[in-house]
């Protein structure tokens, strides 16, 4: 991996022009992302739209490419990313491709690089990703979001991050400002996905009585506006009622209305929920609506779903007989 990394910093690419680059714009310098899906690609659009030049990665031609056209550099692997950024994001979606996407960045980049991580995995992960940072003196934060697609375009996004000091906070907080809108430090390294997992179980416990109450409603014979009006103002509200509606038509640009594409997916969500009742069973707390949720989202991703934005639950229980 060192001869790869070698080779990167010397490649025709011109790494160095991207460096002056950065220290041109009114923002600052070079930030690398890796993870252009459907939040990365709106979380890395706004770092290029308020003056940071982006160096960017996907395994995905097409999405390297849109980002590309508006102004990023496309570079050729994670090494080339951890080669030409001293500050880095990454957006990924699970443990696994997290911990394969570190290991290579972790072999290019520069002491004093800082890392910072918006996937939502395994708390634990995240720890021993920050001690592998430190070794190689590095900082590396771990900063989930929420939101949704819109509020990732938007750059509106919540992050919720795990940093082990109020410098280390501070250094996040300055780059993530560019994508977010609340940004709140919620102690050590690990932290941040453990609040994150904590909301994407409630979310999905909400989201399912969402598709619930809305189902039974069209059956009792209501009509899903008005039904969903007055429950965004009464006791049931909550983000799924009044935001990310699961029931087609009733909201404009979320995924219900669009084919449930786009937005969270079913398997993201049943990952999410996986790790929070792997939590739940190393603490023995007591989650049986998320364990619940995470049958019927795990039952969805083998009926189809998977690939479906997550309140496709109403679809689901829609066809349920």
């Amino acid at each position: 991996m060192a001869g790869l990394c070698s080779k990167l910093v010397t490649r025709p690419m011109a790494l160095a022009s991207i460096q002056a680059r950065a220290y041109s714009a009114a923002a600052g310098e070079v930030v690398g992302f890796i993870g252009l899906g459907n939040m990365g690609r709106g979380m890395a659009d706004n770092l290029l739209a308020k003056g940071h030049p982006v160096l960017a990665y996907d395994v995905t031609p097409e999405a390297l490419a849109a980002l590309e056209a508006r102004g990023a550099t496309a570079a050729q692997g994670p090494a080339q990313v951890g080669a030409g950024a001293r500050r880095l994001v990454t957006m990924l979606p699970n443990n696994a491709i997290v911990e394969t996407v570190y290991r290579e960045l972790l072999e290019c980049v520069s002491a004093g690089t800082f890392l910072v991580d918006c996937s939502t995995v395994d708390p634990a992960l995240s720890k021993e990703l920050a001690t592998e940072a430190r070794a190689r003196g590095c900082q590396f934060v771990d900063a989930p979001v929420s939101g949704g697609i819109n509020a990732a375009a938007a750059g509106t996004l919540t992050f919720m991050v795990g940093a082990e000091t109020p410098e280390e906070f501070a250094t996040a907080e300055a780059l993530l400002s560019y994508m977010g809108a609340k940004i709140t430090h919620c102690g050590g390294v690990g932290t941040g996905g453990a609040v994150k997992i904590c909301n994407n179980l409630l979310l999905a416990v909400s989201m399912v009585g969402t598709a619930e109450a809305m189902n039974l409603g069209i059956q009792l014979g209501l009509e899903p506006k008005l039904l969903a009006s007055i429950m965004g103002s009464a006791t049931g509200r909550c983000w799924s009622v009044d935001t990310y509606n699961p029931c087609p038509g009733v909201l404009e640009n979320v995924p219900s209305s669009n084919g449930y594409q786009g937005g969270f997916g079913t398997a993201l969500m049943t990952k999410d929920l996986g790790l929070a009742q792997d939590a739940a069973t190393r603490t023995k707390a007591a989650t049986p609506l998320g364990s619940l949720a995470h049958q019927i989202y795990r039952v969805m991703c083998n009926a189809g779903y998977a690939e479906k934005d997550f309140s496709s639950a109403f679809q689901f229980l829609r066809e349920q007989k």
